[in-house]
């Protein structure tokens, strides 16, 4: 199979076909995990917007979309979402890893 270069590649950001990154957990490379409390978090979804792994989760209440926990099988413990979420709030702060 030929690889394609850099000039027949889609324009934007689409990548085509479904990522392998839902395919792996990769959770278990963290030393360090994000730990959320449900009472501080004002759902600003500023922690799912930066999220690379997508590890943030969402749930529907009432019709409105509501930060509802980290899918810790995919959170690589890279610490964006506890740097993201508002210092007045500070929903999320990081732990260390318990082996």
């Amino acid at each position: 199979m030929k690889k394609k270069g850099w000039k027949e590649l889609p324009e934007g950001c689409f990548i085509p076909g479904v990522p392998t990154s839902q395919d792996l957990k990769t959770g278990s490379w963290r030393t360090s995990k994000p730990v959320w409390d449900p009472n501080k978090c004002t759902s600003c979804f500023l922690c799912w917007v930066y999220c690379p792994d997508n590890a943030i989760i969402l749930k529907d209440v009432g019709g409105d979309p509501k930060v509802s926990g980290i899918n810790y099988d995919y959170c690589k413990g890279c610490g964006i979402c506890a740097d993201v979420c508002p210092p007045k709030v500070k929903a999320i702060h990081m732990e260390r890893e318990e082996l």
